[in-house]
């Protein structure tokens, strides 16, 4: 099918260099037919991991006016059924997938609540969408609304496909691993949850998440609070950012509070940082107690480790910003000096980023783990880690150094989300078709690479025995962070892949 070439006009907000004005954004080219129109729809529903019930509800309401079969479950996946079309009708099925949750990270300082407030658009002059403040959804909004898209076209010609939108993604494919996959007969998949136009996936790592957990004392204790705040990092995904040797602001945060609590008598008040264990914590606090007699000496030295810090992370962190806040005369329930040490050596001495890189492929990383979240309650310590690897062994390494980190420390270990990888498979007829078509499109090869981060694929290939996978998506830069951005202009060229090779899957007599 010949995609129309069509002006697209959408009320948004345009950032311009003396504030926020409402006008008329105009993008000329490829799109998908109301594909910007339902992520603009999908993007006034709260679907926060774990808070999908709304936007299943739109999905289920899509289907139903389309007179699609439709199947939901109480994991709020929705399966969306469409039979071939166009000379497609009895060509082998083809799965499309992409998750219907997204990442809720904001600003320090923004008012907005995930649960009750729509993402705010904008569309700045250069074809980017970023949100006000907050992420974006396009990870993986993108994807799924270029599913509804080619379900809402009638020109379009396709084998028949199963939709298949998972909730709960990025909390470790909780949706996913609830799904009933007796309910999908195709063996082909595309799945739509990729980063980068011009690239296509074809394996991914296995992870989990991993938890560090022990019960605290606190003591009644007076003296000076030293309040320790870290905001402004790039942060970003923990898997496709991890390469980037992004400062972990919790990691930051315990090498402030160990130079603090050196000194005798020096215990921690409390200390909590990240909000997710894929993403690389942006911001953390700490609040150290001293005796009145160091606090002068104290704020000297911390002063002057904190100004270090900032000169040397000047160029790759431009933004950092560490502020102290001292406070005389307090008592306060603090750790008792035990926990406080114990607390610290855990959060310097556990495994942190990348761990292993494969030389041969550029330096590809195999394993990694991110410490995503750490809280000090009332009485409670608990650690999130999220461990990513390629190669089982390599995994089963960075789970034997956590749990030495955890036994040497006092604390407990548990996990949650265990996701499998995703292999290479070396015969494909889905990568092909997707080559030819990228060639004869655009005129150029195709990149088709493995990634660090986690995909859905792994589960489904585990379940759907002979699955030929693929994943592909638009460009999106710093996903998971207030920074999140949506290329359109790479949506144009994505969209036409995608309509493309179902065209060909509908017309091969492979």
């Amino acid at each position: 099918m010949e995609i129309d070439r069509f002006v697209w006009y959408l009320k948004i907000h345009i950032i311009k260099e003396k504030g926020i004005h409402n006008m008329e954004y105009k993008l000329n080219g490829f799109q998908p037919k109301q594909a910007l129109h339902f992520f603009e729809e999908i993007s006034a529903i709260p679907r926060g991991s774990g808070n999908e019930a709304a936007v299943a509800d739109y999905l289920v309401q899509f289907a139903s006016a389309r007179g699609l079969a439709c199947i939901r479950d109480r994991a709020n996946n929705v399966i969306i059924y469409e039979k071939g079309t166009h000379g497609g009708e009895d060509k082998p099925p083809v799965i499309l997938q992409g998750h219907i949750d997204m990442v809720c990270e904001k600003v320090a300082g923004s008012t907005h609540d995930f649960t009750k407030d729509g993402i705010d658009i904008r569309i700045g002059p250069d074809g980017w969408a970023t949100a006000d403040g907050t992420t974006l959804g396009a990870d993986d909004g993108a994807g799924a609304v270029a599913i509804l898209a080619i379900l809402d076209d009638a020109d379009q010609p396709h084998p028949p496909i199963e939709a298949v939108f998972t909730a709960g993604e990025e909390i470790g494919f909780v949706g996913a691993s609830q799904l009933d996959f007796s309910r999908l007969s195709a063996r082909r998949m595309i799945n739509l949850d990729s980063e980068d136009e011009g690239v296509a996936c074809i394996s991914c790592a296995g992870g989990m998440e991993y938890y560090f957990d022990t019960n605290i004392v606190r003591e009644e204790k007076t003296g000076t609070l030293f309040q320790i705040e870290i905001c402004g990092l790039l942060g970003g995904h923990s898997g496709s950012d991890i390469d980037l040797d992004r400062v972990n602001a919790i990691k930051l945060a315990g090498r402030i509070a160990n130079h603090m609590i050196q000194h005798r008598d020096a215990c921690i008040v409390d200390f909590s940082g990240g909000t997710k264990d894929n993403a690389i914590p942006r911001e953390a606090s700490c609040t150290v107690l001293l005796p009145t007699v160091l606090a002068e000496l104290t704020e000297d030295d911390l002063l002057a480790l904190i100004d270090s810090i900032q000169k040397e992370y000047a160029s790759s962190e431009p933004d950092l910003k560490i502020t102290v806040t001292r406070i005389d005369g307090r008592v306060v329930s603090a750790l008792t000096r035990a926990d406080s040490l114990r607390l610290i050596g855990a959060v310097l001495l556990a495994p942190n980023g990348v761990q292993r890189r494969d030389p041969t492929q550029n330096n590809f990383v195999i394993t990694s783990l991110n410490l995503g979240i750490l809280r000090v309650g009332a009485n409670h310590i608990k650690f999130t880690f999220a461990p990513r690897s390629s190669i089982d062994s390599l995994q089963d390494a960075t789970l034997e150094a956590l749990q030495l980190t955890a036994d040497t420390f006092g604390f407990e270990t548990s996990t949650a989300g265990v996701y499998p990888g995703w292999e290479y498979v070396p015969n494909s007829v889905l990568r092909d078709t997707f080559c030819e078509s990228y060639r004869s499109l655009f005129g150029d090869e195709l990149r088709i690479e493995g990634i660090h981060a986690g995909l859905e694929c792994g589960l489904f290939a585990e379940n759907l025995p002979g699955l030929d996978a693929i994943s592909v998506g638009p460009t999106l830069r710093n996903v998971h962070t207030p920074d999140e951005a949506f290329d359109l202009a790479s949506n144009e060229k994505f969209f036409r892949l995608i309509c493309d090779v179902l065209t060909r899957l509908a017309k091969e007599d492979r």
